[in-house]
C-alpha cells in the first residue's frame, strides 16, 4: 500500500515538474562542496559562493586544504554562515586526506554504510548532508531526508509525525526500488513541490498532489 502511495506521488510530481537535474557539479568534489555549503542556504547563494572558489582556482581537495579557514570563509562568504561551513569544509577535507589521500574517487570503493558512518562522524557532517554525498556525488541508493520531504510524507499521513529521520529514510527505501536514478529525481521532486506548494502555510490550490488524501491538522516545519 504505501510503496503504490510513494509511487503515485511520484509520478504525479514527475508528470507535472518533468526532470529536475540534480545535483549541479562537474566533479565529485564540486558536488560535495555544494552539500556542505547548502545547509540553511538557497542554492543560489551556494553558487555564489563556488564561483568565487572557481575564480580563486581553489575549487580542489589540494587548494583547499591549503587555505586557512578564513581565507576559505572569505571566499565562501555568499553560502551564509561562512565561518562555521569553512570549519566544517576544512573538516571534510581534513578526513579526506588522513584517510583517502585526498581523492574523492577513493570513496567510490568503501562500502556504503560503512562510508555513511564515517561522513557522520565528521564534524559538522548531519545526515541530510552525509546522504547526499552519497546519493548526488557517490551515486549509491540512499534517499535522502529534509525538511521539504518530512512535511509532504507527514501531511499524506504516510508516517506518524513523530517518525525520526532513520524513519523517514527507510519509509521511502523499503518501498521504493533502489535506484539511484529514481531516488534523485523523487528527491528533487519533493523538494520542487514544497517550495512551490507545500509550503509551512500550505498552498494546496493547483498543487499536483492536492487530490490525495492529506491532513493540515498540524503544521510541519
Amino acid at each position: 500500500m504505501i510503496s503504490e502511495q510513494l509511487t503515485e506521488i511520484y509520478q504525479l510530481l514527475f508528470d507535472r515538474f518533468g526532470p529536475q537535474h540534480w545535483w549541479p557539479g562537474q566533479t565529485q568534489f564540486e558536488i560535495i562542496t555544494g552539500a556542505i555549503l547548502t545547509q540553511n542556504t538557497s542554492w543560489t547563494n551556494v553558487e555564489k559562493a563556488i564561483t568565487n572558489l572557481k575564480s580563486a582556482d581553489r575549487l580542489t581537495p589540494e587548494k583547499l586544504a591549503l587555505l586557512d579557514v578564513s581565507q576559505l570563509a572569505e571566499l565562501i562568504r555568499p553560502a551564509g554562515y561562512y565561518n562555521i561551513k569553512a570549519k566544517r569544509l576544512k573538516n571534510f577535507i581534513n578526513w579526506l586526506f588522513d584517510n583517502y589521500d585526498g581523492k574523492p574517487t577513493k570513496l567510490e570503493t568503501v562500502d556504503t554504510d560503512q562510508l555513511r558512518a564515517e561522513l557522520l562522524a565528521i564534524n559538522g557532517i548531519g545526515r541530510e548532508t552525509a546522504d547526499s554525498i552519497l546519493l548526488y556525488a557517490l551515486e549509491r541508493p540512499i534517499f535522502v531526508i529534509d525538511a521539504y520531504t518530512a512535511r509532504i510524507v507527514f501531511r499524506h499521513r504516510l508516517i506518524q509525525p513523530d517518525a525520526d529521520y532513520e524513519q523517514l529514510r527507510e519509509l521511502f527505501q523499503s518501498n521504493l526500488q533502489q535506484d539511484v536514478q529514481l531516488f534523485n529525481e523523487y528527491h528533487a521532486l519533493l523538494v520542487r513541490v514544497g517550495k512551490e506548494f507545500c509550503k509551512p502555510k500550505a498552498g494546496c490550490p493547483g498543487c499536483p498532489l492536492e487530490e490525495l488524501p492529506h491532513s493540515l491538522d498540524t503544521e510541519y516545519f
